[in-house]
């Protein structure tokens, strides 16, 4: 991915004046499944001044695990487009991806019961 030399094109009042198809080279697919809950982590195995604009501000971002939905946030961009930026990461080696860890145990009657009990105290 080559190094973009040109200012990042961004208006205050209008936001990000670069067409998302033009950030993912119109593709719209990433080559790694993700959810928006996955959890990626840079490798420090490449270097972000190799890399263009979005690329390494994806991979700047990545220092300690975060969200897929978080990066897209951050970087202000739809979901779609953030997991084919992050998924040209995973493939070069930049990221690594790992699975959401669940919440809660869905089977803990504990748990449910203290859902149960701050619900009825709410309504």
């Amino acid at each position: 991915m080559p190094r973009l030399e040109e200012e990042q094109w961004y208006d205050d009042d209008a936001g990000r004046l670069v067409r998302p198809f033009l950030v993912t080279r119109g593709r719209t697919a990433p080559t790694v499944e993700l959810d928006l809950l996955s959890l990626v982590q840079s490798t420090g195995a490449v270097e972000p001044t190799k890399l263009d604009l979005d690329h390494a501000h994806a991979l700047q971002l990545c220092t300690m695990k975060i969200s897929v939905a978080e990066v897209a946030g951050l970087m202000r961009l739809p979901a779609t487009v953030t997991k084919v930026l992050l998924a040209d990461l995973i493939d070069a080696g930049a990221l690594l991806a790992h699975e959401p860890l669940p919440a809660a145990d869905p089977e803990d009657l504990k748990m449910l019961e203290a859902l149960l009990h701050g619900l009825q105290q709410r309504f």
